[in-house]
């Protein structure tokens, strides 16, 4: 029989368990499951009682945050699978490879240029591999986006409007967590914004050249709310009285797993997951424009607000031969909450072409089932399935992680000094595999 590949997980909250589940269950002829780490004991013992109890796994060995390389080590892992907080990504993603393990990291690759830089370093210096989980690639829309660019059905493309609304469910998470510090996400634009700013660059074939943003926190924060007249307020949700009819408060204690997760996970780190979106310090954007030009000359404008009525996105791409229109509304979802399938699924879609010279016409595109549009299971049939060949050329690397997280990081410094940036000047781009 074939070998099963072997994985560790670093990082143990939420998002572990998109990949932990997957080898437990569909995968578990391929992938065998070694280790978890992370800087919580708690939440590693959540997560080895799901693989025990719901799955029928052996639980997986665990090792603390510090332990990190002796659990590569004692344990000879073919993959590191990366889904710890955002700044720490680039930290475990160079010593995997520098270990001589394979790596796939969850999106963003890292927060800014200088670890952006030293992973692209580690990757030349080892001659290792890094995967990015760039979801939204696999979702059948999204793949016929490509098709279709691919097959001229616009011409060469000029611009793209890309409108990305986060509803006040999902939206209002990340301003709850450890997403609302902005030295641990990078912003919405780069922890969110770079699944969008990926799908650009995988449709046209480029990468950006230079860039420019406003952003501002104008919904969420204390004093946005007490500008609106808002006299109640509360650190954290759970347990305190004015958070009872507050329709942005996560109350931990009435969902088995947050509680689970978090709630319970507390005393160790201190970490706490129901902040109010209205409180102090909160470092991020929820409403960003920014203006991208790609080396091919093509021109984005892309907007993106974390607090809409509902939850999905409006993209046009304008070209030599027409334009291509899609819209997409999303199932809302909180982090861990919930069914991890119904994360982002598709509630109602349509994509249309506009021939220059010619009537408008629907494009058929098969129902993706699945979290993210039917992206997530393509996805983990990619990572943790037989290998196949893929036309489209989904699977997304290093150098892809960085063209996607250079545009918001790029955007960031727009932000910050009210200038457009180059680039080139953050970080020394690679082509784009299109054009190598």
């Amino acid at each position: 029989m074939k070998r099963r590949k072997t994985y560790v997980i670093v990082g143990a909250g939420g998002r572990s368990r998109f990949f932990y589940s997957a080898i437990a269950s569909d995968y578990r002829d391929t992938s065998e499951l070694l280790a978890l780490c992370d800087v919580n004991q708690t939440r590693m013992d959540y997560a080895n009682r799901q693989l025990t109890e719901k799955y029928g796994c052996p639980a997986a060995a665990t090792y603390k945050a510090e332990d990190f390389d002796r659990m590569l080590l004692e344990q000879k892992p073919d993959t590191v699978i990366v889904t710890s907080v955002d700044r720490t990504h680039h930290t475990y993603i160079i010593r995997a490879l520098e270990k001589g393990c394979e790596v796939i990291t969850e999106k963003p690759m890292t927060v800014d240029e200088d670890k952006c830089a030293e992973i692209l370093e580690a990757v030349h210096r080892t001659g290792g591999k890094v995967r990015v989980a760039f979801n939204y690639r696999y979702a059948p829309h999204h793949t016929k986006v490509r098709e279709l660019i691919g097959q001229g059905a616009i011409g060469e493309v000029f611009s793209v409007h890309f409108e990305w609304l986060l509803n006040t469910k999902h939206g209002a998470d990340y301003f709850r967590r450890w997403h609302r510090d902005k030295r641990n996400s990078g912003g919405l634009l780069v922890h969110k914004s770079t699944h969008h700013f990926d799908l650009v660059s995988y449709w046209i074939g480029s990468a950006p050249d230079s860039v420019f943003a406003y952003g501002d926190l104008l919904f969420y924060g204390r004093e946005n709310a007490e500008r609106r007249g808002v006299t109640r307020f509360y650190d954290r949700a759970t347990g305190h009285p004015a958070a009872e009819d507050d329709p942005f408060a996560l109350h931990l204690d009435r969902n088995g797993r947050l509680k689970a997760m978090y709630l319970e996970a507390e005393h160790e780190d201190g970490y706490k997951r129901d902040l109010s979106v209205f409180s102090d310090g909160i470092s991020i954007e929820d409403t960003m424009g920014v203006l991208v030009r790609y080396r091919n000359r093509a021109i984005l404008t892309y907007a993106l607000h974390a607090y809409s009525p509902w939850e999905g996105y409006r993209i046009a791409i304008n070209g030599s031969r027409g334009r291509l229109e899609m819209e997409i509304m999303e199932q809302s979802y909180v982090n861990s909450g919930g069914d991890k399938a119904l994360e982002g699924a598709l509630k109602n879609k349509s994509l249309r072409i506009w021939p220059m010279f010619g009537a408008p016409y629907e494009v058929e595109v098969e129902q993706g089932q699945g979290g993210h549009g039917g992206g997530d299971p393509a996805l983990l049939r990619d990572l943790f399935g037989e290998p196949a060949d893929d036309p489209y050329h989904r699977a997304a690397n290093h150098e892809d992680g960085a063209r996607s997280i250079l545009v918001g990081i790029a955007a960031n410094h727009a932000i910050r000094t009210g200038r457009p940036v180059r680039v080139d000047d953050l970080i020394k781009l690679p082509q784009t595999r299109e054009s190598r």
